[in-house]
């Protein structure tokens, strides 16, 4: 174990989160805390779900559970401690660009509403997609300032303006 073995997880694990390239500290906590609501909504819509005879509304709660822990696993790893491999799944979620956790979350969220399509389940992973959808908005990259629109925007009516000039001067 403590020969070739060690260095490259060392290696690996110096590595920076994929996620911390563009994102403020803020928006991470932001996409943080709604993927923790979003654990805390599908669980309890998935339990409510579960109470039913209906065999599609049983299978998109316990699915609902089963996002509300992965959710939990991924965003907030202290609150699984009883789990062994907790840490080393948060830190591979960490390593995933935000366009990857975007397309993986929303893709969690829309199942049990293909499953079954009902007010519980609509609700229930509601924020659990607008944790994919926060995701997805830090992959996007922040809006550019209005000086650089604006200087974009020059050269490009100077560059129609020569366009323009030297058509006009073949024609002459």
């Amino acid at each position: 174990m403590s020969g070739s073995g060690g260095a490259p997880a060392a290696s690996a694990s110096s590595a920076p989160p994929a996620q911390e390239e563009g994102m403020t500290w803020w928006y991470r906590w932001l996409c943080r805390l709604s993927g923790v609501l979003g654990a805390v909504s599908c669980a309890i819509s998935g339990l409510f779900n579960c109470i039913t005879i209906h065999p599609l509304n049983i299978a998109a709660g316990v699915w609902m559970i089963m996002n509300a822990f992965i959710l939990l696993l991924c965003e907030a790893p202290f609150c699984c401690q009883f789990i062994e491999f907790a840490n080393t799944v948060a830190e591979k979620v960490d390593r995933l660009r935000s366009w990857q956790k975007a397309v993986f979350y929303c893709g969690m969220a829309v199942v049990p509403i293909v499953i079954s399509l009902t007010l519980n389940t609509l609700l229930g992973n509601a924020i659990a997609f607008a944790t994919g959808v926060l995701y997805g908005l830090s992959a996007l990259g922040k809006k550019g300032d209005a000086i650089s629109y604006a200087r974009i925007q020059q050269q490009r009516q100077q560059a129609d303006e020569e366009k323009l000039a030297e058509t006009l001067e073949g024609e002459l």
